[in-house]
């Protein structure tokens, strides 16, 4: 399978994340959670998410995942908690598509690397998936992920 890896130029994107530490096997139900928190703040604060969801994982540790979870939005919103304004940083970014099941995202991740490397970048190590479809509604073969590495 090819993911079409290419280079993507982005602007910073605010976001209200939670970020958090856990394994990858309770990472559904955190991020069920977390996505779940979040909605209910922006609804309280009469906003809207400005684009699908994503996560950003700070390491590569299966049973001490270092993520950061949540929502872009299109302006600062105050802290509530454990809920926070950051942002997707802005620079050149690598990136592919990845089509199927989150737990087999594997080797869209070992091809991107690859491109990365054959291609004369280097990546900061902070990978980023944006998760184009609702997993509640889309059967697991068709969900699409967008994964991204930001480049130094």
């Amino acid at each position: 399978m090819t993911f079409n890896c290419k280079i993507e130029e982005r602007k910073a994107q605010h976001v209200l994340s939670i970020r958090t530490r856990t394994s990858v096997q309770d990472l559904p139900q955190v991020m069920g959670k977390i996505y779940g928190e979040i909605a209910q703040y922006l609804g309280g604060l009469g906003e809207q998410p400005a684009g699908p969801p994503f996560a950003a994982y700070y390491n590569t540790d299966m049973q001490n995942l270092d993520v950061e979870i949540g929502f872009p939005v299109l302006k600062k919103l105050p802290d509530k908690e454990d809920i926070k304004i950051s942002e997707i940083p802005s620079g050149k970014f690598a990136t592919c598509l990845y089509t199927g099941p989150y737990s087999e995202i594997e080797p869209a991740y070992n091809e991107l690397s690859q491109w990365i490397e054959d291609n004369g970048y280097e990546a900061t190590g902070i990978g980023y998936e944006i998760y184009l479809d609702d997993p509640s509604q889309t059967p697991p073969e068709e969900l699409k992920t967008q994964i991204m590495f930001l480049l130094k």
